[in-house]
């Protein structure tokens, strides 16, 4: 039996190893005073990121990127909702195939999903821009919203929504001042998830982009030209915001769970 634990414990560290070993490497990397070559890193220095926040290109990226995200972050929260209430409480014919058909973003390839809807904007005739990523994020991200919100809908009790339609309240003042309330743990927990993903989302963008990059497109383009320590140094700044976003998107998730468990 123990020595079953020890392998486990072993096959345990060298798969995370493989999986972090190489973020640790890249944050050490980016305060090497050599830039990308020499092993071990020597002169530890702050240089690159000073020169980071000099990049004027590569903070619009940044601020494309963080402007799409929130704005996905809109339309996949109020058309998840929408669909996870739809789902929660109307019984309709097709409703398990519609269930599956929610995940089908999460699951298609995301080089198909941003080709099919390159050719509904070019059909429409609408010109690749910042919106359209927004549009393709937005679309994407709704299966997430919807299993998430589905998933905090049916842990709550019933009987509150019971009560305030029988003392006299309509849906819309129960889904308001009773049902939004209890879901406002999920929807940020939801929220950060979303926005975490989508700062990192490059398939859909790539088909969708115009004039105008985001962060991981103009890292993309600049990795043909070859890898400089300020990419390393934004990849740095954003594992450390996107790590904070996920830890708090899941101790949210947490005390939902646990406030929703009798």
């Amino acid at each position: 039996m123990k020595q079953g634990l020890h392998w486990l414990t072993l096959h345990s560290v060298l798969i995370y190893g493989f999986l972090y070993l190489p973020i640790g490497i890249l944050i050490l990397y980016s305060f090497n005073g050599q830039g990308v070559g020499g092993f071990p890193p020597k002169d530890l220095t702050f240089d690159w990121y000073r020169k980071l926040f000099q990049d004027d290109a590569l903070w619009e990226a940044v601020f494309n990127s963080f402007w799409v995200a929130l704005a996905s972050v809109g339309i996949a929260l109020s058309l998840g909702t929408l669909a996870a209430l739809t789902l929660h409480r109307v019984e309709f014919p097709g409703k398990a195939l519609f269930r599956q058909l929610v995940l089908l973003p999460l699951i298609l390839p995301g080089i198909i999903t941003g080709l099919a809807l390159l050719l509904i904007f070019v059909y429409a005739e609408v010109s690749l821009s910042l919106w359209t990523i927004i549009l393709g994020h937005g679309t994407v991200f709704i299966s997430i919203a919807t299993t998430e919100i589905f998933s905090a809908l049916q842990k709550l009790p019933p009987s509150q929504e019971e009560a305030s339609l029988d003392l006299g309240a309509n849906y819309w003042t129960t889904f308001w001042r009773v049902t939004f309330p209890n879901l406002r743990l999920p929807l940020t927990a939801s929220g950060l998830l979303i926005f975490t993903l989508s700062l990192d989302e490059i398939a859909v963008s790539f088909f969708l982009i115009g004039r105008t990059n985001t962060l991981p497109l103009e890292i993309w383009s600049r990795l043909r030209r070859g890898i400089t320590p300020e990419i390393n140094a934004v990849s740095t700044l954003i594992f450390l915001f996107s790590l904070v976003l996920l830890t708090v998107s899941y101790q949210l998730q947490q005390r939902f769970t646990n406030r929703s468990t009798p």
